[in-house]
């Protein structure tokens, strides 16, 4: 209430995981509003279309009123962004009848900005050259301080051709007004005059240019209202800067801190077990989270042999859940670091017929690297395999489909399947293929590798493809059923902001969770936590956690008091006898 409560100036509202911090800002937006502040005088930023709308909904329901809500802008930056263009575009040498590229738009303008500068494909990755460009303008670098002298005339010309063609790419409809409020002073006083009070939710997440545009919007009236938890920083892959959100009270020296602490989601033992692990992070805003629900089970820590072994107890838990609990499906998911550890679960959830969907993803025997390396495997086979041959001649430069054509046939029965892959990757130079073409290649890398360690369990091609047909022709059957429900599989990433019931967290091993990636860096180290953090509340009554392998170092920061363990290897007695036994070198 004191936040909703708040009179003027800039208000940091310091919100734990489950505290209802969405709600709390629309709330402090319907109170603007009943205080006699004009609808068209606010602008609240989400980032999701559908937040956006939710926010409408509730404001309107609050002040009764849903007239009012038609002149109020709520919605995301970048929509906000476009609004300012469509008026300023003149200044940035655009008509208002221009273009919105999107990221494919504009990975074919670079792609014909090299071919005019000859840049070889070979030598260079247009994506290469994308991934730079964003960052230079989400950042608001000086590209010449940033790029190398290739990277900078790239960037250079692609600017030049974006205005050419009367366009503006995604990353233009925040970083070019930021710099329109540098640059032109008149502009930023119309919009300060506009806009009284701002209002920007999931504060934790904003990247440079969006901290600079709501900065500069607020800082006349200094009517800035942000929401958000630091502890649920997990997005640094997206130039997301938490330390936005730490140094609040140093950009705003008057403001006034709310902390939400009481959580309403979960039960008193996961809420205990994830505080005890992010308190371990030296960088954030401490807070101290609480619950009137009870304590609950004890969170559920599970050891493995493998990674098979931990998807099978998975799969075979939830199916007890429905069958003696009466659980629903949709009350339960299973998150994962990376996408690739989703194979293993899938399989799993296949042989014993229990529906599921992938948020945010494609399931792992659809993803494109995976087809295009069973599609050569299916050849090597089978060279009578029209699809196959198909797929090899679309995904490749004629040269290389020529020679894999020509000789994965040939080599299928010479060589051992493991030999056969490496062939086959070697010789498409596939991975140098994926890292010019995708912005994720590291992530399809890591699903090419996932591919291999299940390949590996088989000793002749023709059973790995045949157990691959049958895996795939079980989903699409169980896919064809009209089931209404279905198990949720992501990863931690898109599961930031829901819940459920009952959470599994696999893979919860060193080199996955933390992630390999992220070793070498305390603030890596640190995301990491707070990824674990943000994984383990999303869980209100059940949490599992299983490894295989070595445990992760956060395992060991959940107090022995809060958890169960249960080995399926009959190695340990306890999680603190794994960690001994691999201190001691087993």
């Amino acid at each position: 209430m004191e936040a909703v409560e708040h009179g003027e100036g800039p208000i940091l509202i310091a919100a734990g995981a489950g505290s209802g911090k969405t709600r709390t800002l629309t709330a402090r937006l319907a109170k603007i509003l009943e205080r006699g502040a004009k609808p068209e005088e606010i602008v609240a930023i989400t980032f999701t279309n559908k937040a956006a709308q939710e926010m409408r909904e509730r404001v309107a329901k609050q002040i009764n009123n849903s007239k009012i809500t038609e002149n109020l802008f709520i919605g995301t930056f970048h929509s906000f962004g476009a609004r300012i263009l469509r008026t300023e575009c003149r200044l940035l040498g655009r008509t208002m009848a221009y273009t919105i590229y999107d990221s494919d738009d504009s990975l074919a303008l670079i792609k014909q900005v090299m071919k005019s500068m000859n840049l070889s494909k070979e030598k260079h990755s247009a994506s290469a050259f994308q991934r730079e460009i964003s960052r230079v303008k989400n950042e608001l670098i000086q590209p010449e301080e940033y790029l190398d002298e290739i990277s900078a005339r790239v960037y250079q010309d692609y600017e030049e051709a974006l205005a050419k063609n009367n366009a503006f790419d995604f990353d233009d409809l925040i970083e070019k007004v930021a710099q329109l409020f540098k640059k032109h002073p008149a502009v930023k006083e119309k919009y300060q005059n506009q806009f009284r009070y701002v209002l920007v939710d999931e504060y934790q997440d904003v990247n440079t240019s969006q901290y600079y545009f709501a900065r500069l919007l607020a800082e006349k009236h200094q009517n800035i209202s942000v929401v958000g938890d630091d502890q649920q920083a997990i997005y640094s892959f997206r130039s997301a800067d938490f330390r936005n959100f730490l140094n609040f009270e140093r950009d705003w020296p008057k403001a006034k801190v709310v902390k939400l602490e009481q959580n309403y989601r979960s039960v008193g033992n996961i809420i205990t077990a994830a505080s005890a692990v992010v308190a371990n992070n030296t960088m954030q805003k401490p807070k101290t989270l609480w619950t009137e629900s009870p304590a609950g089970e004890l969170v559920k820590i599970v050891q493995a042999a493998d990674a098979e072994a931990e998807a099978w107890w998975v799969a075979e838990e939830i199916q007890n859940k429905l069958e003696n609990r009466n659980e629903k499906l949709e009350s339960i998911t299973v998150l994962y670091r990376t996408n690739a550890q989703s194979r293993a679960i899938e399989q799993a959830l296949i042989s014993l017929r229990i529906p599921y969907r992938l948020f945010g993803g494609v399931k792992f025997y659809e993803r494109k690297e995976v087809k295009d390396m069973l599609a050569g495997l299916r050849f090597a086979h089978n060279p009578k395999d029209a699809v196959s041959r198909e797929r090899l001649e679309k995904a490749f430069t004629k040269a290389v489909r020529e020679k894999l054509i020509s000789d994965l046939p040939n080599f299928a029965e010479k060589l051992t399947l493991m030999e056969l892959i490496n062939f086959f990757l070697v010789n498409a130079d596939y991975f140098e293929y994926l890292d010019k073409h995708f912005k994720n290649a590291n992530e399809r890398v890591e699903n090419i590798n996932e591919l291999i360690v299940f390949a590996s369990e088989f000793k002749t091609l023709g059973e790995f493809l045949e157990k691959v047909t049958l895996l795939q022709s079980a989903d699409r059957s169980q896919n064809g059923e009209n089931v209404a429900a279905l198990v949720n599989l992501m990863t931690i990433h898109i599961a930031k902001g829901l819940e459920f019931d009952s959470v599994f967290l696999v893979g919860c091993n060193e080199g996955f969770m933390p992630h390999q990636f992220s070793y070498g860096k305390l603030e890596d180290i640190e995301e990491e936590r707070r990824l674990m953090y943000v994984a383990m509340t999303r869980a209100k009554k059940n949490l599992y956690i299983s490894f295989a392998d070595l445990p992760s170092r956060f395992l060991g920061e959940i107090p022995g008091d809060l958890t169960e363990f249960i080995n399926l290897t009959g190695k340990s007695k306890t999680l603190d006898d794994e960690y001994s036994y691999i201190e001691d070198g087993g």
